[in-house]
Parts: C-alpha cells; structure tokens; sequence
C-alpha cells in the first residue's frame, strides 16, 4: 500500500497542481522543487511531474517520469498511457506503439489505450489496424465521446471521412 503524503509535501504537490489547473507551469514547477526529495517517486508526485512537463511540452522528462510511474504502479493505465504520449511526442510513434500493445488486455475497460494504438497505427499508415482499434475504443467509450476527441485529432487526419460517418 502506498503512504499518503504528509506536510508540507501534499501542500506543496497540491499548488503545484493547482497552478497545473490554471496553465501557470512556473508557479507550478516552484511548488515542485519544495517537495522533499523522499517522495520524489510517489506515485501522486509523479503523476503531477508528468502534467508539469506535459504543460511544459518537455518530452523527454515526461517519458522519463511516466517510465517511472509505471514501475511504481505497473496495475494502472495511466504510466502506461503518458509514457507512450510522450513517445509519440518525440516522434517515436513505434516505440509508443509498442509500449501500449503488450499491455492492452490488462486494461480490458481502458478505451484510452485502444483510442491511442487507433493513433499511432494511422500515423505508422497502418490503417487497417488504425480502424480495429478504433472501433475497440468506440465499443468501451461510446462513439459520441471517441467522435469527440477523433474528429479534430490530427493524428488521425487520414481516417477523417470515415469518423464523421460515426
């Protein structure tokens, strides 16, 4: 079981998110530096860290900090799915690929991951594939949210005429 964080760190994780939510990554990352260094890979922090360098489009401390989160939680999605954004950020698109794919079945109710694998699988020209996963991602998120977030996804440009059929 992971131990909550005490004061001051939670306090100080706690702004860093809160100037997350508000777009301000230099207040953000202030608040980061605070944070003592025993809880620098918890689970909690790491995931704001993320979002830091996320907002801050720092790829390869994202990765870096997902690929983390992942040995910490390897039974959640969401290492998982940020360290394979992140990839795919650095124009590593296979590597993201095979960084959700063997790790797909785990997360049977996770459309998230068959939506991104819809992604890269389009941008690898793969679109067979591409269209596999997003029918996967349609049947666990619905079509109007997969609709949602496809129609204007950039990486998914090749496959727009079929996804406003949905």
């Amino acid at each position: 079981m992971i131990k909550a964080l005490e004061p001051p760190d939670i306090h100080h994780l706690n702004a860093a998110e809160g100037w997350l939510g508000l777009g301000n990554a230099l207040e953000a990352e202030q608040e980061l530096q605070k944070l003592s260094t025993a809880v620098a890979a918890h689970p909690d922090v790491l995931r704001v860290k993320y979002r830091f360098h996320q907002l801050s489009k720092q790829w390869q401390p994202a990765a870096e900090t997902a690929q983390l989160l992942c040995r910490v939680l390897p039974e959640t999605p969401l290492g998982w799915i940020n360290l394979a954004y992140a990839l795919h950020e650095l124009k590593r698109t296979r590597e993201a690929y095979q960084v959700l794919f063997p790790v797909v079945d785990r997360f049977p109710e996770e459309y998230v991951i068959r939506y991104n694998l819809a992604c890269y699988c389009c941008q690898m020209e793969n679109l067979e594939e591409a269209r596999v996963w997003l029918k996967k991602a349609i049947a666990l998120g619905g079509p109007e949210t997969i609709k949602e977030m496809a129609i204007s996804d950039p990486d998914l440009q090749t496959m727009r005429a079929e996804i406003q059929r949905i």
